[in-house]
C-alpha cells in the first residue's frame, strides 16, 4: 500500500561497514541528504552490519566520522542493524503465520550448478524452487525462502522512470533468513525502513533490482510503500562499481568540499566554480536550494573519470 500523500519527509543513508566510505556511496549518501533537505524533510543513518562475515572492525566508526567531516546532519540517533534481530524474528514469525515463507535445504553451489547460463554472464542467480513443496535434505542447515507472488511487480521510480520486474523469472523465491541464521537484507531493510518511518529511499541504480522484492515484502507484512528514487552508479572506465573496482579507494577526508564538488558534478548538479573553494557551508547550502533530481533522470550508470 502506498504511503498516505502529506505524511512529512523522512529519507536515509544506509551503508555497510565493509571498509572506507568510496566514492559511489559519498554519490548515494549526497543524493539522499539533498533530496531530503530539499523537502524540508528528515534524513537519518542506518548501519548495515548484519553480514558479520563481512563488517570490517571500525569502519562503521570510520564512515559516521567521514560522513560528520563532510558535513552531514543526521537527525536521530544512528541505527544498527546488528541489534535488531528480535524485530526481524517479529516479522519472520508474521511472514510464518501468512504461510508466505517455507524452509529450504539447498546450497548456494547446487543452485549454482543449475543456473541457466554460465558463470561470469551476469545473470542472476536463479532460484528453482525446489524446496517449495517439501525439504529436500531436512538433516541440513536450512534457510527460509519468500513464496514470490505471481506476476510483474510495478513501482514508479523518480529516476529511472515505471520499474516492472517479474521475480518469478528474475531470481525465484529469495532468502529472508540465511542457512547460518543470519537474517537477509531483504527482509531486515523492510523492517528497518517502516520502523523509521522512511517515506522516500534514495540509493544507487545497483539496489533496483531489490526494490520489487521489498515491496513484495511490503505487502506481506502490511507495510506502505515509500517511494524510490535509484542514483546512477559509480563505475570505472570498464563499467564496474567502485565499490568493486579494483584499486578503487575511499574519498579523500582531507579535501570534503573537492570530494562534495565531484559527487555533484557526478549527478548532474553545476555549482558555480568559486563555491568549490569557499568552503563546505556555502556547497551545502547551494546544493539544497539548487537540488535538481531532473538532472539524471534516466541515467543508470557514469563513469567516474570522465565527469
Amino acid at each position: 500500500m502506498p504511503l498516505t500523500s502529506g505524511v512529512p519527509y523522512r529519507g536515509r543513508f544506509a551503508p555497510s561497514p565493509t571498509g572506507t566510505l568510496h566514492f559511489g556511496s559519498l554519490v548515494a549518501a549526497v543524493a539522499s541528504y539533498l533530496d531530503a533537505r530539499a523537502a524540508g524533510g528528515r534524513w537519518l543513518v542506518r548501519i548495515e552490519d548484519l553480514d558479520t562475515s563481512r563488517v570490517v572492525p571500525g569502519s562503521a566508526d570510520a564512515i559516521l566520522r567521514t560522513l560528520e567531516g563532510f558535513g552531514f546532519e543526521w537527525d536521530e540517533p544512528v541505527v544498527y542493524q546488528s541489534l535488531r534481530t528480535e524485530a526481524y524474528e517479529s516479522a519472520l514469525t508474521q511472514l510464518r503465520h501468512a504461510d508466505v515463507v517455507y524452509f529450504c535445504s539447498c546450497s548456494r553451489a547446487e543452485i549454482q550448478s543449475a543456473r541457466r547460463q554460465p558463470p561470469g554472464t551476469g545473470e542472476e542467480l536463479f532460484y528453482p524452487g525446489w524446496c517449495r513443496h517439501g525439504i529436500r535434505a531436512p538433516d541440513r542447515m536450512l534457510a527460509v525462502r519468500f513464496r514470490i507472488p505471481d506476476g510483474p511487480i510495478r513501482f514508479v521510480d523518480q529516476v529511472q522512470g515505471p520499474i516492472a520486474i517479474d521475480l518469478t523469472t528474475e531470481c525465484g523465491d529469495f532468502v529472508v533468513r540465511r542457512r547460518d541464521g543470519l537474517f537477509a537484507y531483504q527482509l531486515a531493510v523492510v523492517v528497518d525502513d517502516a520502523a523509521q518511518g522512511i517515506t522516500k529511499v534514495v540509493r544507487g541504480a545497483d539496489l533496483l533490482g531489490s526494490t520489487p522484492r521489498q515491496i513484495a515484502l511490503q505487502d506481506a507484512l502490511g507495510l506502505a510503500h515509500p517511494e524510490y528514487a535509484h542514483v546512477p552508479l559509480a563505475t570505472d572506465q570498464k563499467q564496474i562499481k567502485l565499490s568493486k573496482s579494483a584499486g578503487a579507494g575511499g574519498v579523500d577526508p582531507s579535501d570534503p568540499a573537492g570530494e562534495l564538488w565531484r559527487a555533484l558534478r557526478f549527478l548532474r548538479q553545476s555549482p558555480p566554480l568559486e563555491l568549490r573553494l569557499s568552503g563546505l557551508p556555502s556547497l551545502w547550502d547551494w546544493a539544497i536550494r539548487n537540488w535538481q533530481v531532473d538532472s539524471i533522470r534516466g541515467i543508470r550508470s557514469a563513469v567516474v573519470e570522465a565527469l
